[in-house]
């Protein structure tokens, strides 16, 4: 029984370290162009802002969002998106001298944010389908999505203003 235990978590460990490596060699090979073609677009999301991209808020009620984004559909792109766009902050701070740390560390903690709020509203979906608690979160989620958005074309606008237009199209 021990022994089996000392495999289980031995064989645990080594996948954990083997997909982490590949994360990590994924990371060093990315380009603007691959973190751009892995953004996911839907515009059931750039509804909730009339400015979307460009400024925060949201111009919906959480009621309206959650018809908006589709419910669930919209949270997971918006959970994937975010990844994306925290792997983007990540790419611009390695490879511009001048960028600013604090803009980078808001853009992670964001992504971060977001993740958990969907996370939160997809579990409760589960239990309550689409009861108010879970509309307050995805509204949440929104608005902080909103906001990540807009600070990742501040940092685009000021750094890489050339892939601008691309990130526009994709989000």
């Amino acid at each position: 029984m021990v022994l089996a235990f000392q495999i289980l978590s031995f064989a645990a460990v080594a996948l954990y370290l083997l997909r982490w490596q590949r994360g990590l060699r994924r990371r060093r090979d990315q380009s603007w162009e691959s973190l751009l073609l892995r953004l996911r677009q839907d515009g059931c999301v750039r509804d909730l802002n009339e400015q979307f991209l460009w400024k925060e808020g949201l111009t919906v009620t959480p009621e309206d969002a959650w018809q908006r984004m589709e419910g669930p559909k919209g949270l997971w792109l918006m959970y994937q998106n975010a990844q994306v766009m925290q792997e983007m902050a990540d790419f611009a701070s390695q490879n511009a001298a001048d960028v600013d740390r604090i803009l980078i560390e808001t853009l992670h903690s964001d992504a971060v944010q977001i993740r958990i709020c969907v996370l939160m509203a997809l579990l409760q979906y589960g239990f309550t389908a689409a009861g108010e608690g879970v509309r307050v979160y995805a509204f949440r989620t929104a608005g902080l999505y909103s906001g990540m958005a807009a600070r990742m074309t501040q940092l685009l606008q000021e750094h890489y203003a050339g892939i601008l237009p691309d990130f526009v199209e994709s989000m």
